[in-house]
């Protein structure tokens, strides 16, 4: 099979096909499209699962161009219907993705819509200013919107507008194709203008979807379903496409058989264990899932290099500020579930379709169903109860695992404010077991923790408790004495005060002092205070700390002085 070149970024159709790159052909959602009758759907999915990709390719296969795109689906699986391929190239089509407007404020997302419709526009400028059809008020409104001095009001009816046009210049109703579309909505909901995007998003809406007799069909896309704001007020021929609706289940992200068929190809069928571990895990309706960002990302660093390891490459895409907002918002209940997913218990929750930002922060339990919605859990089975159906979900794959964790980190070093962490600092330099063990269990109380880690995740957060004070240094994992010591806090410059930290992890409470005495030994064993000795330290604080789970205690070995 020919090595073609992986399509990382690739979301035009006509260039993917053009200049020759791999292409997991999708094309049969058109097939299925046709089949369906739909007046109105939305795809949600979540962020660079294929979207925008498939909007694409929808757009190559029905707008009616200068010069035929038919041979962009030649040896693809739709040409071999050929009750489809005659709907290829014969409508006008509208196609407008709204994923550029994330600005500070409303009054700069507005201007990027305004630039957005002018390219459309300039886009369809032949056919509609040489057409005889147009009447002279309406070229002179289009030049308006070109030269950017329409009325705020104008673009509110802009969409409806043009198509109106544009089914009279070509004498045919008008696909209109609007791509994710809640990404204002979600950055509106950040930024502090929610309200006035939703109005202007609903007000585009109507005219252009809602009793639009222009409108031949309309397909948008987007992470969540956005009804609770009234966007699509009174469009009964909306059908919403979620990951959770038997069909279209395969048409975005890639499945295991076409996850096969890539690996073969690339002589990395070696990786394929790795890979499921790492991006497997999603399921849209009943069907396995793999992130085709990540696959593909993976896929050509392992071309290069085949002993290159998995690593999270969805995370430095999709936004994953909602996650920590909705973390750091929690209540102990929800962050206590949190630690249980990272740990690999399921979550058990109703979920709510419609549930949107705007509706976030009205029902704590909504948070499951965003989670879900956006790609950070999946279903693994469901009950119902009377009226009710439960979900028990779990955290997908290893890749979004891993954002869980790091935003949990993330979430650490904001809470971390350097005035309240001096007690702590001290309680170590003068070996104060009780008031230090007393500090620690409060900050793990108080915030999120999670346990896979065993020691390195309680390590690191210690670490993180003393770090960043003028005038002292962490150190952590170096040789000293006759072995390597977990932590050691000391003076940079001043050589007064050190202290070394070591820490045990136990399954069970009733071995934590015990664990503590291990640790001190440990410390005189292996003579961890030998460098700091070298180091003319005059004051050496020993402490053993062990825990479990949330709990912490600590024991002193004292402080050994020293004159040099």
């Amino acid at each position: 099979m020919e090595r073609k070149p992986l399509p990382i970024g690739i979301e035009d159709f006509k260039r993917l096909i053009d200049d020759k790159y791999y292409f997991v052909d999708k094309t049969l959602m058109i097939k299925e499209l046709i089949e369906s009758q739909t007046i109105v759907g939305l795809f949600t999915r979540p962020r660079r699962f294929g979207k925008t990709l498939n909007m694409s390719m929808i757009q190559c296969f029905f707008e009616k161009t200068d010069e035929s795109n038919a041979y962009l689906f030649d040896g693809l699986k739709i040409s071999e219907y050929p009750e489809c391929m005659k709907y290829q190239g014969q409508y006008p089509v509208i196609s407008i993705s709204l994923k550029s407007m994330k600005q500070a404020t409303f009054e700069e997302a507005f201007a990027v819509f305004k630039d957005l419709i002018r390219a459309e526009i300039l886009r369809h400028k032949s056919i509609l200013f040489n057409s005889a059809v147009i009447e002279e008020t309406d070229l002179d409104k289009l030049t308006r919107f070109i030269e950017l001095k329409a009325d705020k009001s104008d673009y509110n009816t802009s969409i409806g507008f043009l198509s109106t046009l544009l089914a009279s210049a070509y004498g045919k109703k008008v696909i209109i194709l609007i791509d994710e579309y809640d990404v204002p909505l979600e950055n509106a909901f950040h930024q502090g203008f929610y309200n006035d995007m939703v109005n202007l998003i609903r007000s585009v809406f109507e005219s252009a979807l809602k009793t639009n007799p222009s409108l031949d069909r309309a397909f948008l896309t987007g992470c969540l379903r956005v009804s609770k704001e009234s966007i699509f007020t009174g469009l009964n021929n909306l059908q919403i496409f979620s990951i959770m609706s038997t069909k279209f289940d395969d048409s975005f992200g890639f499945t295991q058989k076409e996850i096969d068929s890539l690996l073969e190809c690339y002589g990395l069928e070696n990786k394929s264990s790795d890979i499921r571990h790492w991006y497997d895990g999603y399921k849209f309706n009943d069907v396995e899932i793999y992130n085709p960002w990540s696959v593909l990302n993976y896929l050509s660093e392992a071309t290069d290099k085949n002993s290159i390891p998995c690593k999270p490459y969805w995370s430095n895409t999709s936004s994953n500020e909602i996650v920590k907002r909705l973390i750091e918002e929690s209540n102990d209940r929800t962050k206590n579930t949190i630690e249980d997913l990272i740990n690999g218990t399921p979550v058990k929750a109703q979920i709510f379709e419609d549930v949107t930002y705007g509706t976030i922060d009205i029902n704590s339990e909504y948070i499951w169903s965003f989670l879900l919605f956006t790609g950070y859990l999946k279903v693994i089975s469901y009950e119902t109860i009377g009226d009710e159906t439960y979900y028990e979900m779990v955290i997908p794959n290893t890749e979004i695992k891993s954002i869980y964790k790091n935003t949990i980190r993330a979430w650490f070093t904001r809470k971390l404010n350097a005035d309240s962490r001096k007690d702590i600092l001290e309680a170590i330099l003068n070996a104060d077991a009780e008031k230090l063990e007393d500090l620690l269990c409060t900050w793990m109380t108080d915030t999120i923790s999670c346990f896979d880690e065993k020691e390195n995740f309680y390590h690191g957060f210690v670490a993180g408790l003393v770090s960043g004070f003028n005038g002292y240094v962490v150190v952590s994992n170096r040789e000293s004495g006759n072995g390597r010591f977990d932590l050691v806090v000391k003076q940079r410059s001043k050589w007064h005060y050190a202290a070394i930290l070591e820490f045990k992890i136990v399954d069970k409470f009733n071995q934590m002092l015990n664990a503590c005495d291990e640790a001190l030994q440990q410390i005189e064993d292996k003579d961890y205070e030998a460098s700091l000795r070298d180091e003319q330290y005059e004051n050496i604080a020993k402490l053993g700390i062990c825990f479990c789970q949330k709990r912490c205690r600590v024991k002193s070995g004292g402080i050994d002085r020293f004159e040099y």
